[in-house]
């Protein structure tokens, strides 16, 4: 299994930015797909995650500004950035979480990265301000 972000970069502050995660090895099947982000020194965070059926849920930092969305036609998973702000400025990894298909499990953001199996090599978003 593979993920692959891209798609990173720097801009300025109210800018946009759109994370690319390509998986292979495996098929979106049942699973929650992430995104985390993180800066040196501080803790892992879940920025928003999607379900197999679409479902979404969001960090508060980053509701009404970024969007998580996949095509699973091309095994891709996104995460559209608006209105970057100076403090969105971090490592950005794309995670996948296979689901049993009989599991209640929910995928929601709070759940920590402990709780993901495969992880990208991250991508790196920078704002200034």
């Amino acid at each position: 299994v593979q993920l692959v972000e891209s798609g990173g970069g720097s801009v300025q502050a109210g800018g946009s930015l759109r994370l690319s995660c390509a998986v292979s090895g495996y098929s979106f099947s049942k699973n929650c797909m992430a995104w985390f982000r993180q800066v040196p020194g501080k803790e892992r965070e879940g920025v928003a995650v999607v379900d197999s059926d679409g479902n979404t849920d969001y960090a508060d930092s980053v509701k009404g500004r970024f969007t998580i969305s996949k095509d699973n036609t091309k095994n891709t998973l996104y995460l559209q950035m608006n209105g970057l702000k100076s403090e969105d400025t971090a490592m950005y990894y794309c995670a996948s979480r296979p689901v049993s298909y009989y599991s209640d499990y929910i995928c929601d953001v709070g759940r920590g990265g402990h709780e993901y199996d495969y992880w990208g090599q991250g991508t790196q978003v920078t704002v200034s301000s």
